[in-house]
């Protein structure tokens, strides 16, 4: 019998990153982090995910750091790992679009700090919010990973899913995410969907689930023999819940396969036991709530990613209407059909729940409206997969003409009134992109930042890459 090629399965490590964002509200500290560099640099991870999501405006918001300043203190510790960011698309890590120059040079701050892959997604898989980023992306040699919101629905068929994956390659990309943000990917689907991808690109597949559900584990195993090249794993203090499988078990589950990884369980165990007390402080203070480590089937009957129904608990709550729950449960997948059969995803899940509830409190859909879900009728996220309910459009959004051109094609550049309004504050090139991001948030930290006279050191900051283009 003929020995079958070996093919060792790559891995994305997210502790750094999707990880503690999903578990403990994104509160690691740079100083948990470094201690552990050393060893985890030593695994042969094919990347680590460490930066970008939520991790930016957490820095900022909650712990007082300068995200800049941790993206330089990695990459000095990971001599031999490349470094991985998740961007929002033309939203980079915000929730509104920003005009591309903005984008095009946060692209590049943030490899000439440290990144090497940025792997980009819009949360309508809208490609024209994408192309800005991979571009810029290509220009400044990193690697572009496009990442496909996953979702169900009558839209996203096989064929759905292989033409935006073509598309995908034809406009740069450098390799495909499947990002399937709430556990919707069972296992014989994962083999059905990556073995249609694999006939219609060239470009290798990164498989990115979380465990929400109770499927995660399978569906890895599933993909990778359908022949998906890389999967997201978290060290197991930080994995399962609402985060990823953990790394030890499918290292294990691969040995001694054509998949091995050939990872030293050994090394492993050891970053392990440096993450226990993490995760065991986070239990105790109440950051990790023993909720979000259960598995939630209703994820697979209403789609609700795990931070959207917490979301949904405390908006009920605050207006005092707890035992509507289900009723909102229920109104999830119809507003989803208004707003054209949008993935939920942020900001789209944001959206979409918070529209559901006042539809259920209010007595009369759409009676209250935000106005995000106005935006979304005004076309101003992008183009959605289906066409909206023209009628709950018109409800919306009266006599108003919707746009059908790419959102950021409307703005206008913003670099230099960014500049303008942060030259009081700046100490270093990437301040301006904190302010831009962040307006308030960004000046209440500088404004920490010269009371503490923890400035930036200089001496390390980037300084080849200035204004963009160069």
């Amino acid at each position: 019998m003929a020995e079958i090629e070996k093919k060792p399965v790559k891995i994305v490590e997210t502790a750094l990153r999707d990880a503690h964002q999903s578990l403990i509200a994104t509160r690691m500290t740079t100083d948990q982090m470094l201690p552990i560099v050393e060893k985890m640099d030593q695994v042969g991870y094919h990347a680590v995910e460490c930066w970008g999501g939520a991790t930016f405006d957490a820095c900022l918001r909650f712990l007082k750091e300068d995200p800049w300043i941790r993206l330089r203190k990695l990459r000095d510790g990971f001599k031999n790992t490349k470094l991985q960011m998740l961007f929002r698309g033309q939203n980079i890590l915000g929730y509104n679009h920003y005009a591309d120059d903005v984008v095009e040079y946060f692209v590049q701050k943030s490899l000439a700090n440290g990144i090497d892959i940025i792997r980009i997604f819009d949360c309508l898989n809208d490609i024209r919010n994408l192309q800005t980023a991979v571009s810029a992306c290509n220009k400044e040699n990193g690697h572009a990973q496009v990442a496909l919101s996953y979702t169900l629905g009558d839209a996203y068929t096989l064929d759905y899913w292989k033409d935006i994956a073509k598309r995908i390659e034809d406009m740069g990309a450098s390799s495909i995410c499947v990002k399937d943000m709430a556990g919707l990917l069972t296992p014989y689907k994962a083999e059905e969907l990556i073995s249609a991808l694999k006939e219609s690109t060239k470009l290798p597949i990164d498989v990115h689930t979380h465990y929400t559900s109770g499927v995660a584990s399978m569906t890895y195993l599933k993909a990778v023999e359908a022949g998906c090249d890389i999967i997201d794993t978290a060290m197991s203090p930080l994995a399962l819940g609402t985060s990823q499988p953990a790394t030890e078990v499918m290292v294990e589950t691969f040995r001694g396969t054509p998949y091995d990884t050939g990872f030293d369980q050994n090394l492993l165990a050891e970053i392990c036991s440096y993450l226990q007390p993490i995760r065991e402080e986070a239990l105790k203070s109440g950051l990790l709530n023993p909720k979000v480590l259960g598995v939630d089937i209703k994820t697979l009957q209403y789609q609700v990613p795990g931070g959207m129904l917490s979301n949904l608990v405390s908006q009920l709550k605050e207006a005092g209407q707890e035992d509507k729950y289900m009723e909102v449960l229920q109104e999830i997948p119809r507003v989803r059909q208004d707003l054209g059969e949008a993935p939920l995803v942020t900001p789209s899940s944001q959206i979409v729940g918070t529209q559901a509830v006042l539809n259920v409190i209010g007595g009369e859909r759409y009676k209250m409206v935000t106005k995000e879900t106005r935006k979304m009728f005004l076309g101003e996220f992008g183009q959605t997969v289906k066409p909206f309910n023209a009628e709950i459009q018109k409800k919306v959004i009266g006599n108003e003409t919707p746009i059908t051109c790419r959102p950021a094609d409307n703005i206008e550049p913003q670099l230099p009134k960014f500049e303008k309004e942060c030259a009081q504050w700046k100490q270093q090139d990437e301040d301006v992109l904190s302010y831009a991001l962040f307006p308030t948030v960004a000046k209440e930290f500088f404004e920490y930042r010269a009371a503490q006279q923890t400035g930036v050191d200089v001496t390390v900051a980037d300084k080849e890459s200035k204004a963009y283009p160069v």
